[in-house]
């Protein structure tokens, strides 16, 4: 079964899996508005989004790592996805919203579908700020992994917003990795955490990429937001001096449709 991903905007991505179409995080708002993220954080977003709302058709499922901060659900994302009837995220998100599926962490939610026989969507640990910080500073995250009868090579993993930390190796315990899509950008606030990190930077993805072993590395949520602190450019030259991560990365161009 073919797959194909479609970089929309930070982490908002179009994954095909033959004919089933899964959202995730949707930010669809244009650039230059500023935005508040809880705790004092803010930002302002600086990147167009490759597709606009109305661009999506026949989405089947939004997968959401949570919906707490707005550079994963912005005001258009909100929109899109509140009425929408099939989503799966954080039981914080579930309780906050009424049309999504909560998964706790290691839980597996079976998708009723004739397109992918078999699909199974499994939530993961995420660790969405530094280890100092206190869990509730940032709010439940999660990833997710994707599995299908007939899948071949292993599953496709979505790290969600994360650090390197231990519940990443269980990950990798536990599956097969074939295609791996990391958020990046070394997300900072540094008028209130210093340098403590949000989000992975280069060095984070390709630690976890020695310790998963993805057969493909996707890197996403680099670019687009002034609190992303380790934008595309010097990401790619990071990834550069790491022959897995070198040799194993798939950079997706905003809007262009990949086969993977």
């Amino acid at each position: 079964m073919d797959i194909h991903i479609t970089h929309i905007d930070t982490a908002c991505i179009l994954l095909e899996i033959g004919t089933f179409k899964i959202l995730t995080d949707p930010t669809l708002d244009g650039p230059g508005g500023l935005y508040y993220h809880g705790f004092g954080a803010v930002s302002r977003k600086t990147q167009q989004p490759a597709l606009p709302a109305d661009g999506l058709k026949d989405i089947d499922l939004i997968l959401l790592s949570h919906d707490q901060h707005k550079d994963n659900l912005d005001h258009k994302g909100r929109a899109f996805t509140t009425n929408f009837p099939y989503v799966i995220s954080t039981p914080a998100a579930a309780r906050r919203m009424n049309n999504v599926t909560g998964l706790a962490t290691w839980e597996t939610h079976t998708v009723r579908t004739d397109k992918v026989p078999g699909l199974r969507i499994t939530a993961t640990p995420a660790q969405h700020r530094p280890g100092w910080i206190p869990a509730f500073i940032s709010g439940m995250v999660t990833g997710f992994v994707i599995e299908y009868d007939g899948q071949q090579n292993g599953v496709i993993y979505i790290a969600g917003d994360t650090v390197y930390f231990s519940g990443l190796e269980e990950v990798g315990r536990r599956y097969q990795i074939d295609t791996g899509i990391f958020n990046l950008g070394a997300v900072q606030f540094r008028y209130l955490s210093g340098f403590g990190a949000y989000t992975m930077d280069g060095r984070g993805l390709i630690k976890t990429a020695a310790a998963l072993r993805p057969y493909k590395i996707i890197p996403v949520h680099h670019s687009g937001w002034t609190h992303f602190k380790e934008q595309t450019a010097a990401l790619l030259q990071i990834l550069a001096t790491d022959p897995l991560t070198r040799n194993r990365m798939v950079l997706l161009q905003p809007g262009e449709r990949t086969l993977i």
